[in-house]
């Protein structure tokens, strides 16, 4: 049995408020059962050196956790002047995984970034972010698209993740936090809506995995994708 009492391909509950914010082009506040993150996107008509004059456009994020989102106090990353190496490996991840649904030539030069900022933590901070991130994103880009500034829609399919473990020998979806504190083993999958793979972060964490558990994996994860894009597109419907 699951600390939640949830069934092995069972997801926690999932909510997405959107236009939350008053002042970004887009925002949403996304629950996935007990985490909890604010996603705003925001437009901004330049972009970065290496691409300038490229005519692309460019999708990236910041990410942080407040300091309470924990069971403890944690300090703020910015009282200590940098950035620790979890919080820049999670950006990069978000802005990569958001990019790979983006058509930049449709976009047009310009970039949009997207900050996700952990409001709640209970697992599964980078997966809530990367699906939150995506509908801010999309609604972002609807207000180009309806200003004309934009003329083809530049998001070719939603992108989400989900996390993916063994835990207590069982192959089981979106692992909460007493669940990826024990897991045996640890995955994320982010996926497009149309069950495209992005990319896949996996690990043994004192276990080991067969193929076929990595397979059974793959499955719950392609389950669980396919519910968020369906709440992806319902929020921003």
């Amino acid at each position: 049995m699951r600390p939640s009492g949830r069934t092995l391909d069972e997801m926690r509950a999932v909510s997405i408020e959107t236009g939350v914010t008053k002042h970004a082009e887009g925002s949403c506040l996304i629950r996935m059962g007990d985490t909890h993150v604010l996603c705003t996107a925001t437009i901004e008509d330049r972009v970065p050196p290496f691409i300038k004059g490229s005519g692309l456009g460019w999708v990236t994020a910041e990410y942080g956790m407040l300091p309470r989102s924990t069971n403890t106090r944690m300090r703020r990353e910015a009282a200590s002047g940098k950035q620790g190496g979890r919080t820049v490996e999670i950006q990069r991840l978000i802005g990569r995984a958001l990019r790979a649904g983006v058509d930049r030539v449709a976009l047009g030069e310009r970039q949009i970034t997207v900050d996700c900022d952990v409001i709640q933590a209970d697992g599964g901070t980078r997966c809530a972010s990367i699906t939150g991130g995506w509908v801010a994103l999309r609604l972002a880009v609807n207000k180009l698209m309806k200003t004309g500034d934009v003329i083809s829609d530049p998001l070719v399919d939603p992108v989400s993740a989900v996390s993916c473990g063994i835990y207590a020998g069982q192959p089981v979806l979106d692992l909460d936090y007493p669940e990826d504190s024990e897991a045996g083993v640890d995955g994320n999958f982010i996926m497009t809506g149309s069950g495209k793979l992005i990319e896949v972060q996996m690990s043994a964490e004192g276990s080991v995995f067969s193929r076929d558990q990595m397979n059974q994996l793959m499955d719950l994860a392609e389950k669980g994708v396919g519910e968020l894009a369906a709440a992806q597109k319902a929020a921003t419907a």
